[in-house]
């Protein structure tokens, strides 16, 4: 258990934002998961919609810090590619 006074600050402060980013962090994932959940059924116009939301979850997450520019891109990429080989069917 921390002694200073800083040190029980930081400790809170960590707990708020580990929650905060947890939450953007599930955010993206669901709408990843259910983007490639629509994907697997076929459903284009579901797959579309949730690869908006996706993509901009994603671009949330790297606005604040919770995911680096660079991951956000290699999914989004591959998102997007799996939802136009959908619609190209």
């Amino acid at each position: 258990m921390p002694i200073k006074k800083a040190a029980k600050k930081y400790i809170r402060v960590t707990g708020r934002k580990t929650a905060i980013n947890n939450q953007i962090k599930g955010i993206f994932r669901s709408a990843i998961k259910k983007t490639r959940e629509a994907v697997a059924r076929g459903d284009i116009k579901e797959a579309q919609n949730w690869l908006k939301k996706s993509l901009t979850a994603l671009d949330k997450a790297v606005q604040k810090k919770v995911l680096p520019k660079n991951t956000a891109a290699r999914q989004k990429s591959r998102l997007n590619a799996k939802v136009k080989a959908l619609a190209k069917k």
